[in-house]
């Protein structure tokens, strides 16, 4: 028995988070690319499910790129990924049928639930109000197409 020397597999999301730290710098410098953070809590979600833990690993690493990249709190986006994923879309799924529905008010949860707990952390520890932006709507029109080629 052989073992096989190119196994592609271990080598590919390392790949999609090098990937991924080029482009969530070219969408800070350009704002008609959204940041997909929906995406990555649809891949979160995925890799919870199967308990792949060095996906999971490789995700929170791509989160914490994001935090850095749009400044906020150190680990706030995995904690409130965990917080969704176990509390509100569960809720979700058992009182909706529509799964058209389901993604979208999933996207909008992501978006607009993270800009609520960043304002609820920075309350808490007394730090600036971090601001909203007219292009998260953009970013979520967008992302549900993504979200729903996927």
């Amino acid at each position: 028995m052989q073992r096989s020397i190119s196994n592609q597999r271990t080598l590919t999301p390392f790949i999609y988070a090098l990937v991924f730290m080029v482009y969530i710098g070219l969408s800070s410098i350009y704002l008609l690319l959204p940041p997909l953070l929906s995406i990555l809590y649809i891949y979160f979600s995925k890799y919870m499910n199967e308990d792949d833990t060095m996906s999971i690993v490789i995700i929170s690493f791509c989160l914490m790129i994001f935090e850095a990249e749009k400044s906020y709190l150190l680990f706030s986006s995995i904690i409130y990924f965990i917080l969704i994923y176990k509390f509100i879309i569960p809720k979700l799924k058992q009182t909706i049928s529509c799964k058209a529905c389901v993604k979208f008010l999933t996207i909008i949860v992501v978006y607009i639930g993270f800009y609520m707990f960043s304002v609820l952390l920075s309350n808490v520890f007394l730090f600036p109000i971090p601001s909203i932006s007219y292009y998260v709507f953009y970013y979520i029109i967008i992302e549900f197409f993504i979200v729903n080629i996927l």
